[in-house]
């Protein structure tokens, strides 16, 4: 009992990322971190892959690589060594960001081989450029935060909505309410695990909800396990299996564009981590944190990868179990690494309903645009060009979500930098607060306004 309270004592003394929860609990949170993201980070290579023409079996290659090396940029982004890695319980993964442009390059004559050269050079590039681009940490007040936070939900939130109608518009059952209602039934799940008594069970509404809901879709014949054992059990991603890279200018040029919008999302992700947790976030950890996103995504190409990304829906796992160990995800990272040399495991996993993740996205990615509203309920709105930030902020961050072929008539490189509504939020609320806050003549030529809604209070 003494020991009991000494461990409490000492739990209590250490910060919340830097927390060890013992092996037991870290496997069960790290899998639910996996379950998480799992629909996410196959998704880009499985989209590539046949856009590229490659064979099933090819395509599996492309995912299984993207497992292994998510789950070593995950456990270098989590545990880190000097100069890399945030040290902060983040997950990472294929990014979306790159999809658009890596298909450009593989179907105009590229091929992979030349996308797969752009990634390495454009990380490389980030990796040079993550010291300097760490700095601007300082333009990232709670206004411009709370701005980027609520719009990584927001912008997830049709992810979610995918996943609910079944996660493939071209299927025959595609937005059919059986779809929609197992998500429901997936949401309910979780809702009334939130609600139980026992802390334990409400941290793990999200993987009880998945795997309830897994069997249950499986008893109404919604699940398909048949594929399972097809194919081999143990499997170690090919070095240069598709090739060595081919180093192309205007890919590359492409691809830069691209880094910055990831390293751009990236901090946003690690501020939004950091505020979820309770941890400072300053400069010098943003830029290991870039330093980690770019180094994984440079090796990445080698095993057969893209570009690597902060997670964000699992920024919204951490915000709503309140597990902050990033022990806990690079657990997670472990269990990656162990189904890209699995492939049986990974089909397994693969099995789970897209309803049934939606089901669970609509909480998890809600929960992320909350943790941004949390932030912006502490800006003064009394001071009229913080209103002006924030609400000139979030409409740009939903143009691309309300209509994604606003952008489609203007050149490549605008439309790759601001198609993102992540990108184009962070974008909008740091070049505002730099112009009514940091430029000289702004701040005296503003004045401090009271707002209509508070004119009645003295």
């Amino acid at each position: 009992m003494h020991n009991d309270k000494i461990d409490s004592e000492v739990r209590a003394s250490v910060s919340a990322e830097h927390q060890y929860l013992g092996m037991n609990k870290n496997v069960i949170y790290g899998l639910q971190h996996v379950l998480t993201m799992y629909g996410g980070i196959i998704a880009p290579p499985i989209i590539i892959g046949a856009a590229a023409g490659l064979e099933a079996s090819e395509i599996g290659f492309l995912v299984a690589a993207a497992l292994f090396v998510g789950g070593i940029a995950t456990m270098l982004q989590t545990l880190g060594f000097k100069h890399f890695g945030a040290k902060l319980p983040i997950v990472q993964g294929v990014s979306f960001a790159g999809v658009a442009t890596i298909l450009a390059i593989v179907t105009t004559g590229g091929g992979l081989a030349s996308a797969f050269g752009a990634v390495i050079v454009a990380s490389l590039i980030g990796l040079l450029l993550a010291p300097f681009f760490s700095k601007i940490i300082r333009f990232f007040p709670p206004v411009v935060t709370g701005c980027v936070i609520t719009m990584i939900g927001i912008s997830l939130l049709p992810v979610a909505i995918r996943w609910m109608m079944g996660g493939n518009p071209k299927a025959e059952n595609w937005g059919d309410p059986a779809n929609i209602g197992l998500a429901a039934m997936t949401l309910a799940i979780v809702i009334i695990f939130s609600m139980l008594k026992s802390q334990l069970m409400r941290r793990l509404a999200i993987l009880m909800a998945i795997a309830l809901g897994t069997i249950i879709a499986s008893l109404a014949g919604f699940a398909d396990f048949s594929k399972v054992a097809n194919g081999s059990v143990f499997a170690f991603p090919h070095i240069f299996h598709f090739g060595m890279p081919v180093f192309e200018f205007t890919a590359i040029l492409s691809m830069v564009i691209v880094t910055l919008v990831i390293m751009t999302e990236t901090t946003a992700d690690i501020i939004a981590i950091g505020e979820i947790v309770g941890s400072k976030v300053d400069s010098k950890r943003i830029g290991d944190g870039l330093r980690a996103d770019m180094l994984s995504s440079a090796v990445a190409p080698i095993f057969g990868s893209f570009m690597q990304t902060a997670f964000a829906q699992n920024v919204g796992l951490v915000a709503i179990t309140g597990i902050k160990s990033r022990f806990v995800v690079a657990t997670a990272g472990g269990i990656l690494i162990v189904l890209g040399l699995l492939p049986i495991v990974g089909r397994l996993v693969a099995a789970i309903p897209m309803p049934v993740l939606g089901g669970a996205g609509i909480v998890l990615f809600g929960t992320v645009a909350a943790s941004g509203i949390r932030t912006l309920a502490k800006v003064d709105y009394n001071d009229h060009k913080n209103l002006i930030i924030v609400a000139t902020s979030l409409a740009i961050g939903m143009i691309p979500i309300a209509n994604n072929e606003f952008y489609a008539q203007f050149p490549k490189w605008v439309s790759t930098l601001l198609h993102s509504g992540i990108s184009s939020a962070c974008i909008t609320a740091i070049l505002l607060n730099i112009l009514f806050n940091h430029l000289p003549f702004a701040k005296k030529s503003v004045e401090t306004t009271t707002l209509p809604i508070n004119s009645g209070h003295s």
